[in-house]
């Protein structure tokens, strides 16, 4: 069939963009090429904040914006003018030649803490078993004074690993929970359980649940029948357990808030999913969400200020987990996961407002792992399913079914966002590895 050149005009002008008042269709979009200029920065940091939303994958965020903000809103971990990709992989234990595609908490915190990659379940160690220094222990070596603030337990996965911590299997987490751990345990002359091995690493701030760890009482050694907890008071931490406490803490001394036996609790509840799927909900504040207890944006805005004192040029490295959106995502709990993404996500925005006003901090937000939460268009699916409306008052349907059984969902291995702002942002362009977090930040703060 051969178009006359009328028709081909005609096809041309119902192809053409919608024109701008005047006349250029491209300015009815920002031009970021200045913003982008302006954000790279080769010079050295002061401070660093990272932030962990741990299982935060694309879909996680995509869940949570659709969610809050609406399919075309913004949360505050998208205002970052420089992003990236990067890779989670682990790999088998005793051999670091072979790759696990799906990896834990546990090799990913020790990934980018220590720039090593390890095995499902390592915390501090490499593939064989040997310990290597963290980026929060490199940086209180060198002056600077260091944060661990996490919603799970302290001695959990991801800030045992960020906290300094080194242990062959991520159980170990008090000094009665060393079963898994023999060349670790203090009653066979090792360092002793995460808990324990905190009273080393003398973190400034370390905040988050996990008490129960800390009550656990030594078994060797001249602490031997001191409870950690105990041993830490008599190290001058000061212990706090609620919100007014935090608030009111001496800023000048060692500060330990533990705000939970194990995790702490999730902020909203909502429909599980199910197979079949569920009626359209939305979801509501839980209940079981103790008064007292600080948000994590409470606990963040607590570390930036106890270590932002003192001496200007001694600076700080702080790590910042929002721990269970990765554990709601485990559970096929929508609402508990975006709840847990939304309050991860006020922590992102004011260390933003923390590094604008500084002026010398770089903050990097990223996940350790991909997860299992995914949107789909209809209910019926061989997983989990449950619909929510959105504040767009949209469906929402958002499926699990990545789990060997009904009740437990499991990681994914695909790579995730990584964004940045402030000295050495620029180096999370691209597609890095989770390895590289561990040379940008110790580039950004010269550590050796």
């Amino acid at each position: 069939m051969v178009m006359s050149a009328a028709t081909l005009l005609g096809i041309a002008v119902l192809a053409m963009p919608a024109v701008a008042a005047d006349g250029n269709p491209w300015d009815q979009r920002p031009d970021h090429t200045e913003t982008v200029a302006d954000a790279i920065d080769g010079g050295m940091a002061r401070n660093v904040i990272l932030l962990i939303g741990d299982g935060m994958g694309d879909s996680e965020i995509t869940i949570a914006r659709n969610y809050e903000k609406g399919a075309a809103g913004r949360l505050a971990m998208d205002e970052f003018p420089l992003t990236g990709a990067y890779t989670t992989y682990s790999v088998e234990k005793g051999d670091a030649t072979k790759p696990v595609y799906v990896p834990d908490s546990a090799a990913t915190a020790t990934a980018w803490s220590t720039g090593s990659k390890s095995y499902n379940g390592a915390i501090g160690v490499d593939a064989n078993g040997k310990p290597k220094p963290a980026l929060l222990e490199l940086a209180r070596k060198q002056g600077y004074r260091t944060g661990n603030v996490t919603t799970a337990e302290v001695q959990d996965a991801t800030p045992g690993a960020g906290g300094g911590a080194h242990v062959v299997d991520r159980s170990c987490k008090g000094p009665e929970s060393m079963a898994a751990c023999a060349q670790n345990d203090k009653v066979n002359g090792g360092a002793g359980s995460i808990a324990e091995q905190f009273l080393d690493t003398k973190a400034d701030v370390i905040l988050g649940g996990g008490k129960q760890y800390f009550d656990q009482k030594t078994q060797a050694g001249p602490a031997k029948g001191k409870t950690v907890l105990e041993q830490a008071q008599g190290a001058g931490y000061q212990l706090v357990t609620d919100k007014d406490g935090l608030a009111k803490a001496d800023e000048n001394k060692p500060l330990l808030g533990l705000f939970a036996k194990n995790d702490m609790t999730v902020q909203w509840t909502g429909p599980l999913a199910v197979k079949g799927g569920t009626q359209p909900q939305e979801c509501t504040a839980n209940p079981e969400l103790p008064a007292a207890a600080p948000q994590l944006v409470d606990m963040q805005r607590k570390a930036l200020s106890v270590l932002n004192k003192g001496k200007k040029s001694a600076g700080f490295f702080l790590q910042v987990e929002g721990a269970s959106i990765d554990k709601q995502d485990h559970k096929g709990d929508p609402c508990g996961q975006i709840g847990e993404t939304v309050a991860f996500d006020k922590a992102v925005g004011e260390a933003i407002d923390f590094a604008k006003k500084d002026g010398n901090t770089l903050v990097i937000v990223t996940a350790d792992h991909a997860h299992a939460s995914q949107i789909v268009p209809k209910p019926v699916s061989l997983g989990r399913t449950a619909t929510l409306i959105t504040k767009e008052k949209r469906p929402l349907t958002i499926s699990y079914a990545s789990g060997a059984t009904e009740d437990y969902m499991e990681h994914t291995g695909t790579q995730l966002r990584i964004a940045a702002m402030g000295p050495q942002a620029a180096n999370v362009s691209g597609r890095i590895d989770q390895t590289d977090v561990f040379y940008i930040i110790s580039r950004a703060l010269h550590l050796k």
